[in-house]
């Protein structure tokens, strides 16, 4: 049955965390969409349709905003000014750049949006419709949070006229709140015909809250959540022609925008992977001189994962090395460097040697990073781990990152007076 997609914001007129309503006549209202079953379903699958498509999207900002951020990706044509921006970063990245202000702006639409469908599903009536939109809507609303948070220093979790900011931990936590309540309902949301398919909503909630404990520093849930994910199942943002992969379609696939930088995948010399790491095959196609993407992003029909089975592996032992249970760690590591591609669902294979470096803390968190930004290359994260990881920081000899935080939008501060000062780099 085809998706009914209904998208209830106005673009151009949400861009900040004011809360102001246009109405546009030639669109349902909230009021009415709201009030029937089709209208909250289409909503829910709207979110996706947010989540994912074209260069406003999450999607397509954070694997650009990191990529450039992080030294992953080089820049093919000057005239996408902002992310070349970003791929110079410091200074010359503006406040009124696009990249960061589409991450700003989506987000918060996303957050919105996602409320208002947790508001209203109990217009539907059958416990797996009910179950499987709650879930689906609360999953949009944590990534938004915690994507925001991995960007901006602060960020407002209410919304309405000079909201105010809330730290990072504030936010954190109420992305886990969000995550958490869905956890009575996991069984009971399998999915159903009219909403949009690809996301396994148990382990993809299990893996939002792996991944969140992590970042904020809650090593024990970060390895109960990571462990309770079934690696062998999937869970993808599904594309097709009409709603294309925008990483595919916008850059990789046009040449146009960017591609991966070379074969260090942006890492320095000691850290990047060697030549008989398979994974350099699976995100750079073989033979490629300069250096094509391909992985997830060389089709515009191709589903990018919501999660890896290789990043609740490396949560596991991270989690571990920041325990000081160095010898786990190392046993958690050793499942990533030593899997094949054919042991990996989406068949990312490193197949290399287990880890023989020096059994120090340092020395395996370092170790650590080296996996997260191979495993998990063009994933988004790589901004998070660089600065969790205390990578040498943007103004420093040797700076691994051009950023270390990105400016808020003019679009913010010139309608809310509590807009936090611009960090410098």
């Amino acid at each position: 049955m085809k998706k009914i997609f209904i998208l209830i914001v106005a673009f151009p007129l949400l861009l900040t965390s004011c809360n102001e309503d246009y109405l546009d006549p030639t669109k349902p209202s909230q009021e009415l969409v709201f009030k029937t079953r089709g209208g909250v379903i289409g909503a829910a699958n709207g979110l996706q349709l947010l989540w994912t498509v074209d260069r406003t999207s999450p999607v397509y900002n954070t694997i650009t905003g990191s990529g450039f951020t992080t030294k992953e990706l080089r820049l093919l044509n000057a005239g996408n000014v902002d992310e070349g921006e970003l791929s110079v970063g410091g200074e010359v990245v503006s406040t009124r750049n696009l990249v960061v202000n589409n991450l700003w702006s989506q987000c918060l639409i996303i957050k919105s949006e996602s409320q208002k469908v947790i508001d209203h599903v109990d217009i539907l009536t059958s416990e797996t419709e009910r179950t499987s939109v709650l879930v689906h809507a609360s999953i949009y609303k944590a990534m938004a949070l915690t994507t925001l948070v991995q960007y901006f220093q602060s960020v407002p979790l209410t919304t309405g006229k000079n909201a105010t900011f809330n730290s990072r931990t504030e936010v954190l936590d109420e992305a886990i709140k969000i995550l958490k309540t869905t956890e009575p309902y996991l069984d009971k949301a399998t999915g159903f015909t009219e909403l949009v398919s690809g996301i396994n909503y148990k382990n993809t909630v299990y893996a939002l809250l792996a991944r969140t404990y992590l970042m904020a520093g809650d090593n024990d849930n970060a390895i109960k959540y990571a462990n309770l994910v079934d690696l062998t199942s999937k869970s993808v943002f599904v594309f097709d022609q009409i709603s294309a992969n925008p990483i595919a379609y916008i850059s990789i696939t046009t040449n146009n925008v960017f591609q991966p930088v070379d074969l260090t995948l942006g890492l320095p010399a000691a850290l990047a992977p060697s030549n008989s790491d398979g994974r350099l095959n699976f995100y750079i196609k073989p033979g490629s001189n300069p250096t094509t993407a391909t992985g997830f992003f060389d089709s515009n029909t191709k589903s990018i994962p919501v999660y890896l089975p290789g990043e609740m592996m490396l949560i596991v032992a991270e989690a571990y090395a920041r325990k000081e249970n160095l010898p786990q760690a190392i046993i958690e590591l050793n499942k990533v460097l030593t899997k094949t591609a054919a042991a990996d669902a989406y068949g990312i294979g490193a197949n290399l040697a287990p880890y023989s470096g020096a059994a120090t803390k340092a020395a395996v968190l370092t170790e650590i990073y080296r996996n997260r930004c191979i495993e998990m290359y063009m994933s988004g994260l790589k901004l998070e781990d660089s600065r969790r990881f205390e990578r040498p920081a943007a103004g420093t000899a040797g700076a691994e990152r051009n950023r270390n935080w990105y400016p808020y939008p003019d679009s913010e501060r010139n309608n809310n007076t509590n807009t936090p000062p611009n960090p410098a780099i």
